[in-house]
């Protein structure tokens, strides 16, 4: 009959009553009677697949709410599996179908229990013949030894799943076998339901209740839509095994164990397995992950609450993979400062630096007229000047590139991407080796997955939930992981011990009541694209030698740190998104250590890196911003390399470190944070002097991470700990951008050394540099330190500190005051809006070579008892004549020589204040000061700059590259 006859719906109706072979002889009438039944798909195609005893819903037990994308494909895949334990024979390639007629023509089927040919299995098996069906009828069926197997035969339960119980322990003998709708219950004298140690034995559709199965090579299994209860699978040694759409639940111990490394002695089956598992492998699609604003995640659930976010202007471009509570102007450098004024407000100290109120009477301030008459011969400090063109370059030039570039290179990649540029997690993610499980289900038991003694294992798409572990791996063992749902286990999720590795990519782990993953005595994974996150301890630690890639993951909502390394851990941490963590993004602790490179660490509470006891991390070109607390934490013993940073927009200091902690600050952008710049802090004033909103989670709060199952315990291994650079005996500060900072720019109180050299020191809501306590050398040598809103500099009683090569500009009073003992040679203190250089109290400085100018105030003022040698300076006067204010009382203690004092009356002569030599900083050659770590990368380098000559173009200024 022709189709065009009737309706193509009647058509579809009248084939939806056919059966299996009818369909297909239908369908090989012609093409329109082929594409008729396959337009059955979501009907008779359905009712096939469904209405089959010997499989359950495709996508059971995990998703069975969600259809297959074609019913019939499916069903078709479920038959050819069903018929893999027949394809052992040795067929000829002349006689396919011959053989094929044979073994169907020789094969009986026997039926077994009350009103069967057989009233037992074991007299079924005696009497069966090679690759015969032996159909057990509904009842209980029970063995009071073991049975063994040998034929190859398929046990199947007749009616429903449930209808057939099989108390039995069946040893397998024979090549291969299947057994399908079948309940296993263990014999009365072993839990041990079947074992096979030399074939191959497929599972469907059958529910195993409190006992084992044993699988050891060179045998392999398939196992498909079964039930465990109480009941686990040990493989061991076994070349391939796969294991899918099973549910295990209420396991005593791990519900899967891999023993031994894969048998490369291969059975016949091995081949057939392997080409199932790429035919039915995982899609692994890209997620279109962002940070920090969360996507649906591959389940169906939103991951976070919706967040608030702020748009990152740079230049022409913008971005949004910040959020933000409050940084309207996280980029102020390149908005004005009263625009900035109003999104951040400036934290400060209890005590005000008195020593910014000037003895001076007010009557020495300038009237009106000087104001106008100070813009004509004012050093040019605005429109061509050292500050502007710091303002200008490293604001807008360093900001813009270097965000433009963080935007670009810090966002979060696709796993696919990133098997396209890691060979080695590419392999390990194509790799078909040991156990395979897929789309299982694992819940409300001990243990999922146990993998030792060099075991391998693949897990793709399954769900471990209620569990006190999910995976754990062990002695040198490997597992992949892909695209698994973990989640509230009553430890961590992922165990890796003792130089076990493999790829850990691409899952949900969340709400574990430890952390997430967990890599300890020297476990080396790959843990690439997972979302870490709403865990009620850490994201991920490393520690006791622990290594490990941890690349492009997003960890937020942690309860302690996202990445918490301890006991000389020593990851590659690269690329991740951090984000809304409660306690800090990256904590590094007791002696741990890693190489922290290019991470969005954001919006965490406690500081985005807490480094304390002995850590000593390479932080590098990471973006550190938006945190409730401080930026980057340096503890007790603290060490490191930080290196290459942008800090900015956190609601404490951009650095807090205390004064025992040997850190490396060098070449990092800290700005627009709303308490201090740089913070030092005596290690016995940590809980005094700690600044409004400081945050308060010391290594008291980091408490070391208990191991998962029975807490076991271990010791940090014998073996010697060694350095990656050069160690430094003083604390750097190098070549640093700080600006635009709620509080003073670099506030020290120290009972160690201090080294601050060549940094730029600008535009900060209080002053520049605060030395308030340092018992110990504090040495400030070749730093920029301009327009800030308070004084330049402020050295308090007591303190010792050196003063040298520095260029203190316009800033908002004092350039330099000082209580206490020192030196300071060769500065450039110019334009500041009160005194240039002021010593109170008991100063006893040494004051020589440098260049002084204030149009308002004094170049140089001594009060109260202060005295030293003020020698060889040259002052330049304003239209005020103040150049050196000396009370007589202290004229003996006090030596003052040598000094020039030059007034200036055009324009011009202004101009050339600062040409020989150039306006400070000035570094002759490449050297910085001395260079105490080696190795180190650096990112940038100051340089001396002069255009023209003192008539021509007037543009004298110090840039920073």
């Amino acid at each position: 009959m022709e189709v065009g006859v009737l309706p193509v719906e009647l058509w579809q109706l009248i084939l939806s009553y056919l059966h299996l072979p009818d369909l297909g002889r239908c369908s090989a009438v012609c093409r329109a009677w082929h594409d008729l039944v396959l337009s059955l798909d979501k009907t008779r195609w359905r009712q096939l697949c469904l209405g089959c005893l010997e499989h359950r819903h495709p996508n059971w037990p995990n998703q069975p709410g969600v259809e297959p994308r074609s019913w019939r494909e499916t069903f078709k895949q479920h038959y050819l599996a069903s018929k893999t334990w027949t394809k052992n024979t040795q067929d000829l390639e002349s006689s396919n179908c011959l053989s094929l007629f044979r073994r169907r023509k020789g094969r009986r089927q026997l039926s077994v229990g009350a009103g069967g040919e057989f009233s037992s299995l074991r007299a079924a098996l005696a009497a069966a013949s090679p690759y015969d069906r032996l159909v057990l009828l509904p009842g209980l069926h029970e063995e009071q030894s073991e049975v063994l197997l040998k034929v190859p035969v398929e046990v199947v339960g007749q009616g429903k799943l449930g209808d057939v119980a099989l108390l039995v322990s069946i040893d397998q003998h024979c090549p291969t076998a299947r057994l399908c709708n079948i309940v296993f219950v263990p014999s009365w004298f072993t839990s041990v339901l079947y074992k096979t140690t030399a074939g191959y034995v497929q599972f469907d559709n059958c529910t195993f209740e409190s006992g084992q199965l044993q699988i050891h090579a060179p045998g392999t299994c398939q196992v498909k839509f079964c039930t465990f209860s109480q009941s686990s699978i040990h493989l061991r040694s076994v070349a391939l095994c796969i294991l899918e759409n099973c549910e295990f639940t209420s396991s005593e111990n791990a519900a899967v164990t891999v023993e031994g490394c894969p048998s490369l002695d291969h059975n016949w089956a091995c081949k057939h397995l392997a080409t199932l598992a790429k035919s039915c492998a995982v899609s692994m699609e890209p997620d279109a992950a962002g940070c920090p604003v969360a996507e649906q995640d591959g389940w169906g659930e939103s991951l976070l609450e919706p967040v608030r976010t702020c748009e990152i202007v740079v230049g022409e471009g913008q971005s949004s993979f910040l959020s933000d509570a409050g940084a309207q102007a996280l980029l102020g450098s390149v908005q004005e400062d009263a625009e900035f004024e109003e999104n951040l407000r400036a934290a400060k100290e209890e005590e005000e630096y008195l020593a910014l109120n000037s003895n001076s009477s007010d009557s020495d301030l300038c009237s009106d007229d000087e104001e106008d008459a100070q813009a004509v011969f004012r050093l040019p400090c605005q429109a061509h000047s050292l500050s502007q063109t710091l303002a200008d370059l490293v604001d807008s030039r360093l900001q813009s590139n270097r965000l433009h570039a963080l935007q670009r290179d810090l966002k979060l990649k696709s796993l696919q991407q990133e098997l396209q540029q890691d060979k080695e997690a590419q392999s390990l993610a194509n790799s078909l080796q040991g156990c395979i499980i897929r789309q299982c289900l694992f819940r409300d038991g001990k243990g999922g997955v146990f993998i030792y003694s060099r075991g391998q294992a693949k897990l793709e798409g399954n769900i471990f939930r209620n569990l006190t572990y999910a995976v754990r791996c062990i002695q040198n063992s490997k597992v992949v992981m892909l695209r698994n749902d973990i989640h509230h286990c009553k430890a961590s999720g992922i165990f890796l011990r003792l130089s076990a590795g493999g790829l850990v990519a691409d899952n949900n782990i969340h709400s574990n009541c430890e952390a997430g993953v967990d890599i300890r005595k020297g476990a080396n994974p790959l843990v690439l694209c997972n979302k870490i996150h709403s865990g009620l301890r850490s994201g991920i630690v490393v520690a006791g030698n622990g290594k490990g890639i941890i690349r492009s993951n997003q960890i937020y909502g942690n309860k302690e740190a996202g990445i918490y390394i301890l006991y000389n851990g020593n990851p590659a941490v690269s690329g991740n998104h951090i984000f809304q963590g409660l306690a800090a993004g990256i904590a590094v602790n007791e002696n741990g250590r890693g190489q922290i490179t290019g991470n969005i660490i954001c919006e965490n509470q406690w500081g985005g890196v807490d480094i304390r006891h002995g850590g000593d991390p390479v932080l590098r070109n990471n973006l550190i911003s938006c945190g409730y607390s401080d930026g980057v934490v340096v503890g007790e013993h603290g060490r490191g390399l930080v290196e290459g940073n942008v800090i900015y927009g956190n609601k404490g200091c951009g650095v807090w470190m205390t004064s025992s902690s040997l850190l490396h600050l060098v070449s990092n952008q800290i700005s627009h944070n709303s308490i201090y710049g740089v913070a030092v802090f005596c290690r016995k004033d940590d809980n005094g002097d700690q600044p409004p909103g400081q945050g308060q989670g010391g290594g008291d709060s980091f408490q070391e991470e208990r191991e998962g199952a029975g807490r076991e315990s271990y010791t940090v291994g014998e073996e010697e700990y060694p350095t990656a650079r050069h160690p430094i005996s003083v604390a750097l500060v190098e070549l640093n951008n700080i600006s635009h900072n709620g509080a003073a720019g670099l506030h020290v109180k120290s009972s160690e050394a201090l080294n601050i050299i060549a940094n730029v020191i600008h535009a900060n809501r209080d002053g520049g540099v605060a030395v308030l306590q340092s018992s110990q050398l504090t040495r400030i040598a070749n730093n920029s330190i301009s327009c800030n809103s308070h004084g330049g500099v402020l050295v308090e009683a007591e303190c010792q500190v050196e003063l040298r090569g520095n260029g203190v500009y316009e800033n908002g009073s004092h350039g330099i005051v000082s209580k206490g003992e020192g030196v300071v040679v060769e500065n450039d203190i110019i334009g500041n809006h009160r005194c240039g250089l002021q010593l109170l109290q008991v100063a006893d400085m040494k004051v020589i070579k440098n260049r002084i100018q204030s149009f308002r105030d004094y170049g140089i003022a001594l009060f109260d008892e202060a005295k030293g040698l003020v020698q060889e300076n040259i002052i330049f006067q304003g239209r005020s004549k103040k150049s050196i204010l000396r009370p007589l009382s202290n004229a003996e203690d006090c030596i003052i020589q040598n000094n020039v004092l030059l007034t200036f009356k055009k324009r011009f002569d202004t101009e050339c204040m600062l040409t020989n030599p150039p306006a400070r900083p000035h570094i002759r050659g490449c050297a910085l000061g001395p260079r105490t770590t080696a190795g180190a990368q650096r990112a940038s380098s100051i340089t001396t700059r002069v255009d023209g000559g003192c008539h021509n173009h007037g543009t004298v200024f110090c840039t920073v590259l």
